[in-house]
This record gives structure tokens, sequence and C-alpha cells, in this order.
């Protein structure tokens, strides 16, 4: 089964968002970049460390939960990636006062109709490791022949204002789910997420590779593009800077500033 991987706007328009200018302030050591922070409005480790990678050529300054104060956890009462996605960046996003991204994702297999679906995180019990989540999902198969496990990866970002501007995108990565594990890279159903075009399970990929064809990747692709486009304006940095946004690695790799 190929990967026909997808990716799109859920909701186009932005409410109350200028243009994003990249702005320049003098300083005794030369001209220095001053861009906007974004919150990644997660505490799973694994999504802080791919965003970071996915949104490194991004002039935005990434920050975290910790960074930004932020001790409150939103739960995820919706009923669609979509509906948990804008509900965590809207909340996050009033919590901090600082732009926020949020992300929902999860596994759907053919064989299970669509499950886990939104319940991926809790589908074997709410304090299941990876490990245990991934062997639930192999039990629950057990028997099923290689034609009829087919399976999506599916992401939906949300990124919001303070004030309520918000952008949901889509993406996606089709593939089969494995007779076992593979691989230690990644998290989640990783190890038994096999893609067939390149032989390997999303577990076996280095993060460059899993960045270039994953779900989390083609959504992501979409937030940098609006991002670069001027998501969060010119405004928003100067009421950072009078504000004092918390501190927090930027990226890694310096942005071109947009001519």
């Amino acid at each position: 089964m190929g990967d026909e991987g997808r990716s799109g706007e859920l909701a186009h328009g932005w409410r109350g968002a200028p243009k994003l200018r990249i702005t320049t302030k003098a300083t005794t050591r030369g001209t220095t970049l001053t861009w906007p922070t974004l919150l990644l409005a997660t505490a799973n480790m694994g999504k802080v460390r791919e965003f970071r990678e996915l949104l490194k050529d991004v002039p935005v300054r990434l920050v975290g939960l910790r960074d930004a104060g932020v001790t409150q956890e939103v739960e995820e009462t919706g009923a669609t990636f979509e509906d948990n996605a804008t509900l965590k960046a809207t909340m996050y996003a009033r919590l901090s006062g600082l732009w926020a991204l949020a992300d929902d994702s999860g596994l759907e297999v053919d064989a299970l109709d669509g499950a886990p679906g939104v319940y991926s995180r809790r589908y074997a019990g709410l304090d299941a490791t990876d490990e245990q989540r991934v062997q639930y999902v192999l039990d629950k198969l057990r028997g099923v022949p290689a034609e009829r496990r087919g399976a999506r990866f599916r992401s939906v970002i949300a990124i919001a204002s303070p004030e309520g501007a918000r952008r949901v995108v889509e993406g996606e990565c089709r593939g089969v789910i494995a007779l076992e594990a593979r691989g230690g890279g990644g998290f989640g159903y990783d190890p038994i997420f096999f893609l067939p075009e390149l032989g390997r399970t999303m577990a076996e990929l280095s993060l460059e590779e899993k960045n270039r064809v994953s779900h989390r990747g083609r959504a992501a692709a979409r937030v940098a593009e609006a991002l670069r486009a001027g998501a969060i304006g010119r405004s928003e940095v100067a009421r950072q800077n009078r504000r004092g946004s918390p501190r927090g690695p930027r990226s890694p790799r310096r942005p071109e500033v947009p001519k």
C-alpha cells in the first residue's frame, strides 16, 4: 500500500492577524533579528523535538510550557482531532498570553474501523506505556492478513492567538501495521507503522527522514508556510517585546529575512 499523503487546511483565513514583518534592532554589536514567540503547547517531549526540527527555519522563537510558566493541563475532550487541537491551542494561548501551537494526532487502522483514532494515547489504558499501546494494537490485529492491515497517521495542528485568531491545518501519512515492532526511534505507534515504499517502519527512520514523510511533518509544513506569510503580525512582536517574552531556545538556524 503506497503513501498517498495528503495535507490541507481545515479552516481558511484569519481573524485579526496582520502580516508578519521581521524587524531589526540596532545594538552596539550590530543589527539583530527580532521575531515573535510561539508556544509549543505540549508536554510530550517527542513532539517537542519534532516541532523544533520541523520549524527550525521559520522566523519564530519557540518556547515550551515550562518556559512560559504554564503548569495547567488542558483536557482533550473533543470528539475529533480538530476539536482537540483547537481547544488546546486556544486555551494555552489564553493561559500564556502568547501565540500557541497545539496538535492532536493519532493512528487510524482500517481493520479496527478507524480506531484508536482520537483515543490513540489512552487506547490501552490511561497509564499505558508506548510499548503497551503498541502491543495492544498488535493483539487486536492478530490473525488479520497483510491486505487488511492498512492504516494512516493523522495530525491536525492549530495555532491560536490570545485574542482568538486561529488557523487549523491537517496532514496524513498512509502505511501498514507491521506484524511486530521494529526500530528504536520515534515514539508512540512508530515501531509498528510500516511504510512499504521505504521498506521500514517509522521508528527505523532518522528524524530528518521521518519529518519528510510523516503526518506531522506535512501538517507542520503548512504551518510554516502560514508563519512565513505573516500569521503572527509585527504588532505581536512589539507587544511581546514590551511584556518580555519567556526565555527559551531559538530555532537553531537563523532564518533569512524576507525581502
